[in-house]
């Protein structure tokens, strides 16, 4: 399958199947063809489709591989058992799944609550909400679905007239549809136009941190978001190719930091430059601290929040968060009762992270990295 970025956006399909939408038909076919001007639309494009010279349709143009990899990496939730052991506390409650991706931990909490239970899921990627909304389609009664960023949870609460809730999940990872489509530019491994924009509405993305920031702020992103040794000589790469030409593809990043970081460190050098850009981009951190905080502040006494996290930077916040609102008496010991009146309102549950066993981490890779803490309310 040969695809082509930038100006010729999908020149040629072979091999795979098409969806031909003329007049009022529908109907399949495997043969080359040619088409013209590309519209993206969703997963998929739209455009006119012409042989011998004529047009004679409109198509759809969907991947098919793209397809299977959308429907599996959308329902490959990592440790659900563990999940459920820590934070299915109540069959009756209201549970907050604030990064609800294609419902895999959400479908699983559902099936152990009573009809009464209820769970409100947010996420900023429609394409994942799409194919959330499809998976948790026997229980549409139990489910509201929102599409925003988890930092205005308490927005989501509002309108949906709730309080407190029973439980919180956070599964801070980038989910596999995100990483093996390259229209959404999260990976250097499948070439797209560079984006990284979780959420789609947002005005610019990593094309513009590429090709508008200076080399100090580079160095600074590149560092602080991904703790990459090469950040100063990258970020001044990246400036001096840019000067020739705009960096708009992620072929085209990856090319500039193959140039000055040594072959057998590249793969790793490349995921932290695509990580911190990420971050960078979606505000990750920022929006993450606010996320927890305002969840402990609508958990309910013995609710319980649960967060996995994938790198070391959130699970560093995370680790902090939760130990910051566990502190208790700072008294000396020696004092025969407590005059500094601090209470935690947080009891953490898991002293260590709790990580993925060898079946799972065989069958999921990606799980080899969660680490996955939890704390209750007081």
């Amino acid at each position: 399958m040969a695809v082509s970025h930038g100006r010729d956006w999908y020149q040629t399909v072979q091999d795979e199947s098409l969806l031909l939408l003329s007049s009022s038909e529908l109907f399949l076919t495997d043969q080359q063809i040619t088409f013209g001007d590309a519209q993206e639309i969703g997963v998929g494009m739209l455009f006119p489709v012409s042989t011998g010279g004529a047009v004679f349709g409109i198509g759809y143009y969907q991947l098919s591989q793209q397809k299977k990899q959308q429907e599996l990496s959308f329902h490959q939730p990592v440790m659900v058992d563990e999940v459920l052991s820590w934070l299915s506390t109540n069959r009756n409650g209201v549970y907050l799944d604030l990064t609800v991706g294609g419902g895999g931990h959400a479908r699983a909490l559902l099936q152990r609550f009573s009809r009464y239970g209820k769970l409100l899921g947010m996420d900023q990627d429609d394409e994942a909400l799409t194919a959330c909304a499809e998976n948790l389609r026997p229980w549409k009664n139990q489910v509201v679905l929102k599409h925003a960023n988890f930092k205005y949870l308490a927005d989501f609460l509002a309108e949906e007239k709730v309080e407190k809730v029973n439980g919180i999940l956070l599964d801070l990872g980038v989910s596999s549809h995100q990483l093996n489509v390259g229209y959404r530019g999260f990976s250097f491994i499948n070439e797209g136009p560079l984006d990284m924009r979780m959420d789609r509405r947002q005005k610019q993305g990593a094309y513009h941190v590429v090709n508008t920031y200076s080399e100090s702020e580079l160095r600074h992103v590149i560092w602080e978001y991904g703790e990459e040794r090469r950040a100063g000589a990258i970020a001044k790469a990246i400036v001096r190719t840019r000067g020739r030409r705009k960096i708009d593809s992620t072929a085209a990043l990856a090319a500039v930091v193959a140039k000055v970081v040594h072959r057998g460190h590249l793969n790793k050098s490349l995921a932290r430059v695509f990580q911190s850009l990420r971050i960078e981009v979606n505000w990750e951190l920022e929006n993450l601290r606010l996320a927890l905080q305002a969840g402990i502040d609508h958990l309910d006494p013995g609710g319980r929040m649960a967060v996995f996290s994938y790198h070391s930077l959130e699970d560093r916040l995370v680790k902090r968060f939760f130990r910051e609102n566990e502190k208790r008496c700072t008294c000396p010991p020696e004092f025969p009762q407590c005059i500094c009146g601090q209470k935690g309102i947080l009891k953490i549950l898991t002293r260590h992270p709790v990580t993925a066993g060898e079946a799972e981490v065989r069958k999921n890779p990606r799980a080899r990295s969660a680490k996955l803490r939890v704390a209750e309310r007081l």
